[in-house]
């Protein structure tokens, strides 16, 4: 009994390792290898011997030493909600404040972040920090994962009455050549007002400084 909790632990670890310093994950990354409660033990294991961090109920990760600092740098929160939904083949997009934050409209950062997903409504707390997963339609989540998704969450957060020519000439510097056919694309899952905003950022015109 022994001989197999140590090959398990040793073939988990192995897998951790491939990941490399800074991976985030859960559970169900190690499915492959053996039951449920094996797994879980075996993590449990890997966090006493000091070789993984538990972040969460349910979330690791692999430390990366900060060398400057000489402490174990913590994953984004970005890092950790894609390891948290990945496992169910759900999509995330964040929206509210965080989005706002992430596309600098706002130099606010959240303590409750919140993701629109196509998978199932949870709530992760992270120290000081919460992660809301919040089941949204399958209209909303059509921009999942696209710069064109986040600009609409984060539109949507402010309000119409917030805009102003400041936004839109932050919202046309993040917007990269690339994205602008995308956003294009996406403006039908926009509301009225908000696809007016994205007009204007997607406009040659010179914006009126204020």
């Amino acid at each position: 009994m022994l001989i197999m909790e140590s090959s398990l632990i040793n073939s988990m670890l192995r897998t951790i390792q491939a990941k490399g310093r800074g991976a985030v994950f859960t559970p169900n990354d190690f499915w492959k290898l053996g039951s449920r409660s094996a797994i879980d033990q075996g993590l449990t294991r890997l966090v006493k011997r000091g070789m993984i961090r538990r972040l969460a109920r349910g979330v690791y990760d692999y430390p990366r030493t900060n060398r400057e600092l000489g402490i174990s740098a913590y994953p984004s929160v970005e890092q950790i909600a894609k390891a948290i939904t990945k496992s169910h083949g759900a999509r995330i997009q964040i929206s509210g404040a965080y989005a706002a934050n992430v596309l600098g409209l706002s130099t606010q950062v959240p303590a409750r972040v919140v993701y629109l997903t196509d998978g199932y409504s949870k709530r992760v707390t992270l120290g000081k920090q919460t992660l809301i997963f919040r089941r949204a339609s399958p209209k909303v989540m059509r921009t999942a994962g696209r710069v064109s998704g986040t600009i609409i969450q984060a539109l949507k957060h402010l309000g119409q009455e917030a805009i102003t020519p400041a936004i839109v000439r932050q919202l046309r510097r993040v917007l990269k050549a690339d994205s602008r056919e995308v956003m294009l694309r996406d403006l039908k899952y926009a509301s009225v007002w908000i696809r007016n905003v994205i007009k204007q950022v997607l406009s040659t015109e010179v914006v009126d400084r204020g």
